[in-house]
This record gives structure tokens, sequence and C-alpha cells, in this order.
């Protein structure tokens, strides 16, 4: 191969042409980003970025030793179209990238809220966005967070820091329950309340209202809560509407792939947000949406690209991380509902744990609060489960 396309200008896209460069592909890589900007990174937007503790400089991922990577970055330009058996990249601009391998890293986008878009509505998922939205906590007032997962809960933790008044909604009953489990969940819910943060749940919002901008929303039932600003943080979307047509096997759920990254088109493989995996650790299909899976599955899907062994003889444990109200919560591993859990480490009350999810006696994965040394010795431990030894073998 001479040229390689790296489709995707963040962590992913990064990582691929790093990657690349360190299996010893010399020829051409050209790295294509949506946004005119070089890659940086996005766990700060919702926390350090949008508290204004962090600038735009302190977001870079790339550094001067990046320099020598020797790639071709195309910025701002979006890519619109896989020619069939994936030989040529055609961008919005009509410009065309011809290239001898393709690696698919368009990342995903924030899923907005439903209904005509209106001021003070809000998604965190870019740079512009973080700079939106700071704006508006900075301007004070209300703000309403619809969804309690990790987006949602940290930028409801830096609004109460900036001193914002913040309702957060939850249509499921237990914030965090089909991630955590309710007892785990529950004291991640108590955050919120303890912080002065009022906590809807079990109820859907149907619907925005406000006249230029929004003033409240609509719930379930006929109440309403005012709202000088909303932040919907009810998920995300693969961007993969480009690949129609390109015959690379795809749904809502992303694109498919194995476990090493190979797509169904031979010298195309994926990687990062945008995939539909095989995880040999859960055993199982998924999408992660996970900086740490946006920063190794790049290494497997350009070991795969040229020719490389992609697969790792012990499964790597899916693993997250999230700030919320000063707490550190991190979780390692694949829980299924009904798995065992026992507090191993710590106590609840302290909030300051570290609990083990248990399948068949072993243990498949661990959560922590504020327990940042212990949960790495307990992340050390964990063994991935029967079924994805098997698949493996």
């Amino acid at each position: 191969m001479r040229t390689i396309a790296v489709i995707g200008g963040s962590l992913a896209g990064i990582s691929a042409a790093r990657a690349l460069r360190e299996h010893g592909f010399d020829g051409r890589v050209v790295v294509v980003g949506a946004e005119d900007r070089l890659p940086y990174d996005r766990p700060p937007l919702s926390k350090e970025f949008l508290a204004g503790k962090a600038g735009v400089d302190d977001l870079a991922l790339t550094t001067d030793a990046d320099a020598g990577l020797d790639l071709d970055w195309v910025l701002g330009e979006a890519a619109a179209g896989l020619a069939p058996r994936g030989r040529s990249v055609v961008l919005a601009s009509g410009r065309e990238i011809v290239a001898d391998g393709v690696v698919l890293a368009t990342g995903a986008r924030a899923r907005p809220f439903p209904g005509d878009r209106i001021s003070g509505v809000h998604t965190l998922r870019s740079l512009d966005d973080a700079v939106a939205l700071r704006e508006d906590l900075l301007a004070g007032g209300r703000l309403v967070v619809i969804g309690a997962g990790f987006i949602g809960a940290e930028v409801a933790s830096t609004a109460r820091d900036l001193g914002v008044e913040v309702t957060v909604i939850e249509s499921d009953p237990l914030p965090l329950g089909g991630v955590l489990g309710p007892e785990l969940a529950a004291v991640c819910t108590a955050l919120h309340e303890d912080n002065g943060v009022r906590l809807i749940t079990g109820t859907a919002v149907t619907g925005l209202a406000g006249a230029g901008r929004v003033r409240e929303v609509r719930l379930a039932g006929g109440r309403t809560v005012a709202a000088d600003a909303v932040v919907a943080g009810i998920g995300a979307i693969p961007n993969i509407e480009w690949l129609a047509g390109s015959g690379v096997d795809h749904d809502h759920r992303g694109v498919w792939t194995d476990a090493g990254g190979a797509t169904n088109i031979p010298q195309v493989v994926a990687a990062g947000d945008c995939t539909f995996s095989y995880c040999p650790y859960s055993g199982i299909e998924l999408r992660q949406e996970h900086w740490t899976n946006a920063l190794q599955q790049p290494a497997a899907a350009a070991a795969t690209l040229l020719g490389k062994s992609a697969i790792p003889a012990r499964p790597t444990a899916p693993y997250f991380w999230s700030d919320q109200y000063g707490a550190r919560l991190q979780f390692a591993g694949h829980r299924r509902p009904d798995d065992d859990v026992e507090i191993v480490e710590g106590g609840l009350d302290s909030r300051r744990f570290v609990a083990g999810y248990r399948r068949g006696g072993e243990l498949v994965a661990v959560f922590a609060m504020n327990q940042p040394k212990l949960f790495g010795k307990w992340r050390r431990q964990l063994v991935a489960p029967a079924p994805a030894a098997a698949r493996l073998s």
C-alpha cells in the first residue's frame, strides 16, 4: 500500500495514524477531519473546559512529536462518500482522495432533542458546543439537563460549581441503574441531591417551549420546569450516513467490525465511536463510546489493515471514568443484570469504595468511587467471562 486515508480527525483518527507509523507504514497517510481544527480531547469539555479551568490549548491531542509522523491533514471537510470496494473517498467539496487502504474513524455526534431548533438548547460533543454552553452558564439562570447519564451528570456538576440553579430530568427511575445496578447507582444518584441539584426521575420530557428562546421544559403528565438553558444528554449517533451505498456493512449502531477492526470490505477497517464491534472481553458486539476504546481500538485496526496480528492474547476490559461533584467514578469490565455485586474495599457511606461484580464466582467488572489506586489493583484482577474466552479460542 502506498496511501492510506484515515477518515476522522479526533482521538481515534490520530491514534490510527500514529499506529500506522508504529507498525512501519512509510507511505502517505491522509487524515480527514470534518472540524476545522487539529484533534482535541473531549472529556474536559463537560468539566474543566466548561468550568473555564482549561483553555483550547490544554485540549490539544497532538504534540511536537507528531510532526515526525508526516501526516497529510485535510481539515474542515467531511467525508461524503466511499466508492465501492473502498478505494476512494469523496469529500463534501467534491474532492476525491484515492487510497489503497481506509480507516473509518468518523466518531459520533450528540443526539439532538427532537423537534425544531430553539435558542438556549444545547448538546455537548464538540468544542463549539462547549463554548456555546459556557456562555449560557456564565449568564446564570436556570439550567435543565435532560438525561442523567455521564455527560448530563458532569454538566450538572460543572454548572453547580458555577453557581447555576440545576434541574436534572431522567426518564429511568434510577440514573445509571442499567450500567451499575441499583445499589451503586443509588450512591451516584445521591451526589446530585447532596450538591443542590433538583432531580426528577421516572419522567419523560415531552417538549420544550419558549418564544425565540427556551423558557420551559414540558414533562409527561402536564408538569413544566422553568428553564433559561437546556442541555440534552440523551446519547450519541454514529457518523456513518456517508457510507450509504459504499457496501460497508453498517446500521444505526455503527460500522460492523470484528475485534480487529476489519469490516466486510477488504482494506477498509474502522475504529472508535463509529463502530459496532465484537468485544473479546464482553463476548458480544457493542458500541463503546469511551475514550479508552477510541485510543486502543485504532491500534488493532491499523494492524489489521497492514496484515499484522491485531488481537492481544488477553482481552482488555472496557474502561471508562467520570468526574462528578468532586467524586472520581471508574468502571472496568462488563456487567450483566444478574451478576453478583459486593463491596471489596471501603464503604458506601464514606463514598470511598471499590465494588466487584462476579459471574460464576469470577470477577468480571469493578466500579470505584474515590479510590483510584485500589481500583487499579482490582482492575488488574478482572477475568474475561468464559463465553469470550471460548470464542477467542
